[in-house]
């Protein structure tokens, strides 16, 4: 049998077009083993219906699978867009010579056997690239699946799995294989309908980023599923998502938040995820929409395929039962909906088509006699009302009503695409007649959940993607008033002296150079001058050990706190001489402050990411309460203000109990002088700010450490 020769007659536009859109694809290693890789594509892709070109290459085969196989891809007569790798590991850079040779501009390298196999599998893959790149190959995998377009144009099923997906608009691209076929497989089920595949194996060439970069670009992609381990490359990912984002919604979701699941993550993927949460912070700031479980990220996904994105979170519930609504309430509350009251107009509206025992408020309950003209005045009315930005229903099929007249109705106004609709569809689904009714609504585009909860998220999430592409963080404050050559002067000196930890002086300098304030200070040789400072600076007075080898200061006795005259100055730090033994050991001498609440402000760098910068509760709690927030820097006035409305304890911010809360505007202004401190100097790896005490209109740093590079 000849390989089909019908093709669309399109130019590549885009260099990824040869990957996703092939007009001819060689399976190099293809087989007439049944259930070989290199069997399989080529059935995929005859059992999908591929509408371009194929050529299994085999020198002992003359056809597989009724197709005719050539001995080399020089043999074929016609060019080829995309090639499928499937041979053992040491013949693959080889491979990729030919395939260069060829003008192939695009290679799928199923095989596994490279990076993550350790550094015999690194050089051969290694060597594969420096192919590709001498001839221009874009190469996906290794050790991947590969690719599904389900565009009718092309029916490209260019992947070994076994899911067969119908045309739609979500695009998915997955770290894990494994994971993505599942992603697949869950939409199959729930007809939802896909447009395009990718999972990329060990990414060696076209990133995770590259792909959401096409789908992006791709007007038929009207929503993005992204399933990772970690990301290799932040930065790049972050410039390409927050472009994504603005235009459609990207839905992902990561594995290996703890250390259990970030071990089997790395010895599946060759390390790239890790205990932390970069990747999250990635996702908030580039208006990613994130989940913590794939059977929600599914679900949501219906809504997102066919539905527009709420103006703001204000939502409107039709019911025709109780008990759903109230569920639904608690959900949709919990997700940061609210539920307004109804205008006059509305209820008078709904006075007059509504039954008798009907409740008119929000939730609208249309009760169980309600039939298609209950749901569809009480859907006009909240698609006219101005305080509404979505719909949520709970349909129960009654046996008492015209279902199917009902579904109808629902249909026809969530096709106006005025406001999103969900809808709880709670029914028999083995009855006949109720089958008819999930037919209609299904056919019609309505994302039909089981449950009040599932519907409820699926809103809840509309409403995230809607709130984080409308949300402006602005641009990080450029302050006038730093002395930046000061800083330098600083951090240069220290380096020359080898030194990693910054003493306390030069800490509060650098502090200080870049405008963030800290309490009153002097640091002495010796009692004399510890007694002298603490009459300048004004009793009470801190008195801390100082020396680049004492760290935890309090622990070995190295903090005296609220100290009111010279002869407890004197007495402090005798006992911090007789209890602590380490060389060249001096004495901060701080002012005192008494009461306020502590916070803590600090830093550490990721590689690949850059600073993040941390705010939360302070002081000796720190470490066992963890209630922290963080943000990746540059760090907007906007982001400030979210980290401290962030904390769980946030309202102790403003005062419990007669108390004055503190003054909010220092904080957020300390924040941002230190995320511009580490943006201008990188050499910062680690900054703790602890505590920072805010008494009323005061906010002073009173301890503080820096680590350089």
């Amino acid at each position: 049998m000849e390989p089909a020769t019908i093709f669309p007659v399109v130019k590549a536009v885009h260099e990824l077009d040869y990957l996703f859109k092939p007009r001819s694809i060689a399976i190099i290693g293809a087989s007439q083993k049944e259930l070989s890789i290199g069997n399989v594509i080529v059935k995929n892709l005859l059992h999908y219906g591929y509408t371009g070109s194929i050529y299994p290459i085999n020198p002992k085969m003359d056809e597989i699978r009724g197709v005719k196989a050539y001995a080399t891809i020089f043999d074929v007569p016609d060019e080829i867009d995309l090639a499928h790798v499937i041979v053992p590991s040491k013949f693959v850079p080889g491979v990729i010579e030919d395939c260069g040779k060829k003008g192939i501009r695009a290679v799928i390298i199923n095989s596994a056997g490279f990076s993550e196999m350790g550094e015999e599998g690194i050089a051969l893959q290694n060597e594969f690239l420096a192919n590709a790149k001498k001839y221009g190959i874009r190469i996906f995998g290794p050790n991947c699946q590969g690719i599904i377009n389900t565009d009718p144009e092309y029916k490209a099923y260019c992947d070994f799995t076994f899911t067969f997906p119908k045309p739609g608009n979500i695009s998915i691209v997955a770290l894990s294989g494994g994971v993505g076929a599942f992603i697949m497989q869950s939409l199959f089920d729930l007809d939802i309908g896909m447009r395009m595949y990718a999972s990329n194996g060990n990414a060696c060439d076209v990133s995770i980023s590259d792909v959401i970069k096409y789908y992006g670009a791709d007007d038929e992609t009207k929503a993005i599923i992204l399933y990772t381990e970690g990301l290799s490359n932040p930065n790049e990912f972050m410039e390409v998502a927050k472009e994504v984002t603005k235009k459609k919604p990207i839905l992902a979701m990561k594995s290996g938040r703890t250390e259990e699941g970030a071990k089997a993550a790395a010895s599946h993927t060759g390390s790239l995820a890790g205990v932390d949460i970069s990747t999250e912070l990635i996702f908030e700031k580039t208006g990613i929409v994130s989940f913590n479980n794939e059977e929600e990220l599914c679900q949501v996904a219906m809504a997102f395929a066919t539905q527009p994105f709420p103006r703001g979170n204000r939502v409107g519930i039709i019911t025709n039962t109780g008990g759903p609504a109230v569920i639904a309430t608690d959900e949709l509350v919990s997700a940061g909906l609210v539920l307004p009251a109804l205008s006059e107009k509305a209820k008078n509206i709904l006075q007059e088509t509504m039954l008798p025992e009907a409740s008119i408020g929000n939730p609208i309950d249309v009760v169980a006699t309600g039939g298609g003209k209950h749901f569809r005045s009480a859907m006009d009315v909240l698609m006219d009302e101005e305080g509404i930005d979505s719909i949520y229903i709970n349909f129960v099929t009654a046996p008492f009503t015209d279902t199917d007249e009902v579904a109808r109705n629902i249909v026809a106004v969530s096709q106006l695409r005025k406001k999103p609709i969900v809808c709880n569809f709670m029914t028999n689904m083995s009855l006949d007649r109720f089958k008819e009714t999930a037919r209609i609504l299904k056919e019609g585009g309505v994302p039909c959940y089981s449950f009040p909860t599932t519907a409820a998220k699926a809103l809840g999430a509309l409403y995230r993607y809607s709130k984080t592409r409308s949300r402006a963080i602005g641009e990080a404050q450029d302050f006038n008033d730093v002395d930046k050559k000061k800083a330098e002067v600083i951090i240069k000196q220290a380096k020359r002296e080898g030194k990693q930890f910054l003493s306390a002086d030069r800490v509060y300098e650098l502090l200080a150079a870049y405008g963030v304030p800290v309490a009153n200070w002097w640091l002495a040789n010796d009692v004399h001058e510890a007694i002298n400072a603490a009459e300048g600076i004004g009793y009470p007075v801190v008195i801390k050990g100082e020396s680049e080898s004492l760290i935890h200061k309090s622990d070995m006795g190295g903090v005296a706190i609220n100290l009111k005259n010279a002869d407890e100055v004197r007495s402090a730090i005798e006992k911090m001489k007789a209890s602590i033994s380490v060389p060249n050991l001096r004495f901060l001498v701080q002012k005192f402050l008494a009461g306020g609440k502590e916070l803590i402000s600090g830093v550490s760098i990721k590689p690949g990411l850059g600073h993040l910068v941390m705010f939360g509760l302070g002081g000796i709690y720190v470490e066992v309460l963890k209630d922290v927030v963080f943000k990746i820097a540059p760090v907007t006035e906007l982001e400030a203000r979210e980290m401290l409305a962030s904390i769980k304890a946030t309202k102790l911010l403003d005062g419990v109990r007669g108390e004055k809360g503190i003054n909010k505007e220092s904080v957020i202004d300390i924040i941002q002088r230190v995320s511009k401190l580490v943006t201008d100097f990188p050499q910062i790896v680690e900054m703790d700010l602890n505590p920072i005490i805010a008494i009323n209109d005061m906010v002073y740093v009173v301890d503080a450490r820096i680590k350089i590079d």
